[in-house]
Order: C-alpha cells, then structure tokens, then sequence
C-alpha cells in the first residue's frame, strides 16, 4: 500500500472519530445542560444596607420600570485599593453633570464579587457619604465570577439606562458621554427599545501591539479570530469593561446568559447580535492599571475555549434563546 494510502486513511479514521467524539460531548451536554440558567440568588444577596438607619433595604427588580435615568454596575472583587481611585472619578463625574442637568439622576451598585478583603467596607463609606439613593452595595455571599456580579448588579438595577464598569478605571469615565449619546439615537431615548453602546479600544491597537511580546501577540489575534468565526462578527473589541445599554437589552440578556466569568462579554454580545440587537462600537479613553487579575496566557487560553463552547452549546440547543425576542 502507498504512503498516501495510508494518510488518507489515518486522516479519515482521525476525523471520523473527532465527528464520533462531538457527536458524545453533545449528547451529554444536551442532557446535562439546562437550556435557560438557573439564576439562584442568596437571601442576602436581596438586600442593601440603609446608609441613615443601618437597617436592610430591598433592591428592586429589573422588570420595575425604570425610576431613575442611570445605573452604574461596578463589579468588584478584592478592589479594596483600586476602587477608591474609580469611585471618585465616576462620582465627581456624575455629580457634577446632576448639578448641571435638574433631568439626571444616577445610582451606583457596588458588586462585591465575594471579596476577601475590605472592599465592602470601602464601599460602604461612599454609600454612607453620598446615601443610598445614589451608592448602594451588593455583597454576593460566593464569588460567581465577573459576568455573575454584573448579571447580580443588573438585576437589581432601577435605571433607563444601565452601564457596567470595570472597578480598575481604566476607562475614564467621562467617556460615558459618547456612549450616552450614542445609545439615545440607537433608542430614540425609550428604554423599552432595545440598544448597545459599547466601550472599544480598538483604536489604541497598534500601540498596544508596539508594546507587546511577540508571544502575546499572536494570542491576541488567535482569540480574536476564534471571536470572530465562532462568536461575534463586527465587533472589533468585545472585553472592553465599559458597556451600556437600555433596559429592555438588559432583560432579553441577562436573564438567559449562562456565563458567568471572563468570557461572559463574548456570550453578551453573541446573545445581543442573535436577539437583532443594535450595537455601536465608540472609542475611548484607555490606560492600563497594575493590579489586574488576569494571567494573559491562561485567561486568554481559558477564554478561547469557552468561546467555543459558547458556540457549540448554543449550536446543538443545550442553550436556549427565547423565541419570542428573535426576529
């Protein structure tokens, strides 16, 4: 027998048994798998501490109508020393456009992702100096993840709009402003419409890219191609901590994403562009903060596979989105 005969027939015997394995690995998340999440809230995590009294306060539901024109989610886990740096930005921002704007109003949910340092105390200071109408803090009892303190914060949001950022600031805040104004013309200024602004440094790239190892480098472009074939398309930058959307996005989304960790932006997005969601991509300021608590390597290779998985799962109807928001 030739040698090509015999590659032909290791390569025949090598897919078919990859198509074999799939066809198991699908099976078995079909049954394992519910097609909607199990959103499990603790008792605790219903509440905030009143600021005046002390006492416990209910947080109100996403499916409320809105009371207030912002929300702003901040998802923090051991942030006891980058916080402050984030919050006083942010507040000094919103502050300042309240004082100038009588139409403003806003609310900061503080997420403590399960933190093992002083991160709720930090954040309670600020709840006790600006009250718990404008600073409120969610101390999840287990850390769920990134995604998780997000969907958690989400929940419980009274906002017309609700945007989540990152408790580094490496985004400046000010930059809320373009993606305000660009999820008004998105949505005609109506909650109940569906819309995404999302933060992007895409245009800080071949910077970024100047700085980098080679090695990094080609993860960089080898997650964003995985991104690209088996998640989301047109979006030149997906893990920007900087999204806003309005709250009828946020219903469709949050409660049917599964994800609740570092990949938790990809499945946004995939679930958004699959609801026929409008997203605009807006550059903005961005700098690198020490301290992150990702590893490049392992966080990419993680990521990469979740990705897939997302796809995969989403593919064979392990995971489910509701017919009713499709169109």
């Amino acid at each position: 027998m030739l040698l090509t005969e015999y590659v032909q027939l290791i390569l025949l015997f090598g897919s078919g048994f990859i198509f074999f394995l799939l066809i198991v690995i699908g099976i078995i998340l079909k049954v394992t798998t519910t097609p909607f999440p199990e959103i499990i809230r603790h008792e605790k995590e219903e509440y905030f501490e009143d600021s005046v009294s002390g006492g416990k306060l209910k947080f109100p539901s996403l499916a409320d109508e809105p009371t207030i024109k912002l929300s702003v989610i901040i998802p923090a886990f051991d942030e006891e020393e980058r916080l402050p740096t984030m919050l006083n930005e942010c507040l000094e921002y919103l502050e300042a456009r309240q004082k100038s704007d009588k139409n403003f109003s806003y609310e900061l949910i503080i997420v403590s992702d399960g933190s093992r340092d002083n991160t709720v105390d930090v954040a309670q200071k600020y709840s006790a100096k600006y009250g718990t109408e404008k600073v409120r803090v969610l101390a999840l009892v287990v850390n769920r993840g990134k995604g998780g303190a997000v969907r958690m914060g989400m929940l419980s949001a009274r906002g017309k709009y609700l945007l989540f950022a990152d408790a580094d600031g490496a985004t400046k805040f000010g930059d809320y402003a373009k993606l305000e104004q660009s999820i008004e013309q998105l949505s005609g200024g109506d909650p109940d419409t569906d819309a995404i602004s999302i933060g992007s440094r895409a245009h800080l790239e071949q910077e970024a890219t100047a700085k980098r190892t080679l090695f990094r480098t080609l993860l960089m472009h080898g997650f964003h191609f995985l991104v690209w074939t088996f998640a989301v398309k047109k979006i030149r930058d997906t893990q920007c901590g900087f999204k806003l959307m309005s709250r009828s996005a946020a219903r469709k989304i949050f409660t049917v994403m599964h994800v609740e960790r570092w990949a938790f932006d990809v499945e946004l997005l995939f679930i958004a562009q699959a609801y026929s969601i409008p997203i605009d991509e807006i550059a903005v300021n961005w700098t690198e903060i020490e301290g992150s608590k990702l590893t490049p390597f392992w966080s990419w290779l993680q990521m990469g596979r979740d990705l897939i998985f997302i796809w995969f799962r989403y593919a064979i109807g392990a995971w489910q989105l509701k017919k009713e928001h499709m169109n």
